[in-house]
């Protein structure tokens, strides 16, 4: 709900596809510069209470812009500091929770639990925006800012409840830049991993960026306002629960790959069709196929990184996942909102759909790789 609202509230104040981008790539830079490191340090202390603390930082940001917006003091300036503020945050946040996952259900039971995980998600993307989009035109921007941060209490209460297993933290005193180059090398002896990651950066970083330039396509090409565009991303939602219901049912490793294949193939298509519709039927029906495809090479592609990874050095891994996967977005960012002002919307969307078709190509030649891979936990799936 509040990236929805986040979203229109940049294009309120500068109707620019360009500060989309810059608002975007402020979110994502810090994933950049200090995205490794943060993986150590998952690594080193206890995930639970991190993820308590970083989720208390996100709701003060929360807050902070709803005060803004109420008091009509907000500005693009405002928008961009806090965006980078919750990237930072975000930096420790994601690797985090995601290295909890394991430590909750244990390997045999991890890809069923990432496909929950992702159908709770992307359930949550499909009702949020469609409520913004309605708070936004009855009650305004600001409620939504509010609202995402009060639902921040129930997230940190939850954690709070949890009763985990103390995790054995390994104090083998190595200095912080060791242990950074310890889980680079792990990333790139396995190769499976490592294409695994640069096929996330180029798919997620270009492919998907489109997503920046939704808002611009809801109001001034669609000509629609801002229940306009929460439902066209609720409706991407929708398909990403509906493509997060099959991944539950097709936990091997072969069912996994395949659905990567399908996932880049059918979202990239989805793209297409979305750069060239005119028609608002036309736009929701491509974003429900879009949500289906991107939900099943995503949590896929997350499925067999965690499965390949030992576990003392999942911090260190998941956390160059998500500068793979995360941390090229604030770069492509800048690029689709810089293209979208020289060469239109439209052209920019269908680039990056047929960028996501490529990566599909990329994939099939790598499968081999990838399915080579050895690790106990694919044992167990298999």
């Amino acid at each position: 709900m509040q990236s929805a609202a986040q979203s229109w509230l940049v294009l309120k104040l500068t109707n620019s596809s360009l500060m989309l981008g810059v608002v975007s790539f402020a979110q994502f830079l810090p994933i950049l510069l200090v995205g490794l490191v943060a993986g150590v340090i998952v690594d080193r202390v206890d995930r639970r209470r991190m993820i308590i603390a970083t989720q208390t930082l996100l709701m003060i940001s929360a807050f902070v812009l709803a005060a803004l917006t109420w008091s009509g003091r907000v500005r693009v300036i405002h928008v961009i500091i806090l965006a980078a503020f919750n990237g930072t945050v975000s930096s420790f946040d994601m690797p985090g929770r995601q290295s909890f996952v394991v430590e909750m259900v244990g390997y045999d039971d991890l890809a069923n639990a990432i496909a929950l995980n992702s159908m709770m998600f992307n359930g949550a993307r499909m009702i949020g925006p469609a409520i913004a989009g309605l708070l936004i035109a009855w009650l305004g921007l600001g409620t939504c800012f509010f609202l995402n941060g009060v639902s921040f209490i129930a997230v940190i209460w939850s954690l709070w409840l949890m009763e985990i297993p103390a995790r054995t933290i390994a104090t083998n005193g190595a200095r912080l830049f060791r242990q950074l180059s310890e889980g680079l090398a792990y990333v790139w002896k396995h190769r499976a991993i490592f294409h695994q990651m640069m096929l996330a950066a180029v798919a997620n970083g270009l492919g998907y960026q489109y997503l920046v330039l939704v808002p611009l396509f809801a109001r001034n090409v669609l000509h629609g306002d801002a229940r306009s565009y929460g439902f066209l991303v609720a409706i991407q939602g929708l398909g990403s629960v509906i493509g997060a219901a099959t991944l539950a049912s097709r936990v091997t490793t072969q069912g996994i790959r395949n659905n990567l294949i399908v996932g880049l193939l059918i979202s990239g298509i989805g793209i297409i069709v979305f750069g060239l519709s005119r028609s608002m039927v036309i736009s929701l029906a491509a974003q429900l196929v879009i949500g289906a495809g991107l939900t099943n090479f995503r949590a896929s592609n997350n499925t067999l990184v965690q499965l390949f990874v030992s576990d003392e050095l999942r911090g260190r891994v998941m956390s160059t996942y998500q500068l793979a996967a995360v941390g090229m977005a604030p770069l492509g960012a800048l690029e689709v909102g810089y293209l979208g002002n020289r060469i239109g919307p439209r052209a920019t969307v269908v680039i990056c759909g047929a960028i996501t078709i490529g990566c599909m190509a990329m994939l099939i030649t790598r499968l081999r790789s990838i399915g080579a891979a050895e690790s106990p936990a694919l044992e167990a799936v298999d």
